[in-house]
C-alpha cells in the first residue's frame, strides 16, 4: 500500500508521525507511548520514501538504504535513553558509514578541502566544548561517531557541489542533509552533556528527520528518466 502512495501523501505522513513523535516529549503532551510508536514509524516511512528510488544506482541505494535501516535501530535503541545510549551510538554510527559508501560511489572521498575544512571546524568545536563533561567510558566511542558523522556531512558538500543538470537539485537536497544531521547531533550531545534545551525534542528530531528525509531524497526518483551519459 505505501509503495502505491504518491509522495505528497507520504511526505504528509511523515510529518503527521514526526509531529506526534515530537509532542510525546514531557514539555508537550508527555506521552511516551507516542514516541514509541511515532518515532521508528517516522524513521520507517522515510526508509519507503527512499525504496523505489535509486534504480539506476544500485550499489549507492543499497548503501543508502543500509544506512536507513541502521538510523531505525538506533532511533529504537534511544526510545531507552540510559540502556541504549551506546547501541545507538554505535547503529548511528554504522549508518554514517554505510552512507559514506553511498556518497562515495560516484565521488572521490572528501574530495573538497574547503568543506571538509568548515565541517572539521565545527565539529571539533563542539566536541572540545563538551569533552570535560563527557563521561570517561564514552570519550572514545563519542569521538569515533563524531569522526563518522563530519566525513558523512562533509561528503555530503562534495556530492553536492559537483552535482549538475538534473542532479542539481537532489545533490543541494542532500548538502541540506549532511548539514542539518550536524545540527541535530550537535543539539543533541548539548543537550545530554552539558545544559538541557527548551523543547529539546522539537530541534532534535525536526532536524534529525528533514536530514534523513533530504538523505532519501538523494537517490533518483525511479519515474525519472534517464540522464544522457
Amino acid at each position: 500500500m505505501l509503495r502505491a502512495m504518491s509522495p505528497r501523501t507520504l511526505d504528509a505522513l511523515i510529518v503527521a508521525c514526526a509531529l506526534l513523535a515530537i509532542t510525546a516529549a514531557p514539555w508537550a503532551l508527555d506521552r511516551a507511548a507516542l514516541a514509541f510508536v511515532f518515532k521508528p514509524l517516522t524513521t520507517l516511512l522515510i526508509l519507503c520514501r527512499a525504496w523505489p528510488r535509486g534504480i539506476d544506482t544500485p550499489g549507492a541505494r543499497a548503501a543508502l538504504l543500509s544506512g536507513l535501516v541502521l538510523s531505525l535501530l538506533g532511533d529504537v535503541a534511544l526510545l531507552w535513553p540510559r540502556q541504549g545510549f551506546l547501541p545507538g551510538l554505535v547503529a548511528f554510527l554504522l549508518a554514517h558509514i554505510a552512507y559514506l559508501v553511498a556518497f562515495t560511489r560516484g565521488q572521490r572521498l572528501l574530495a573538497r578541502p574547503a568543506a571538509v575544512a568548515v565541517y572539521v571546524l565545527v565539529a571539533g568545536t563542539v566536541l572540545a566544548l563538551l569533552w570535560p563533561s563527557l563521561p570517561m567510558a564514552l570519550r572514545v566511542p563519542v569521538a569515533g561517531y563524531v569522526l563518522a558523522l563530519t566525513a558523512m556531512s562533509a561528503q555530503t558538500a562534495v556530492v553536492g557541489l559537483a552535482a549538475q543538470g538534473d542532479d542539481r537539485r537532489r545533490g543541494r537536497l542532500l548538502m541540506l542533509g549532511g548539514a542539518l544531521f550536524m545540527v541535530s547531533d550537535a543539539l543533541l550531545a548539548i543537550n545530554r552533556f552539558a545544559l538541557p534545551l527548551p523543547a529539546a525534542s522539537l530541534w532534535i528530531l525536526a532536524t534529525y528527520w528533514a536530514a534523513q528525509w533530504c538523505i532519501a531524497s538523494w537517490l533518483k526518483p525511479a519515474t525519472a528518466p534517464p540522464t544522457s551519459p
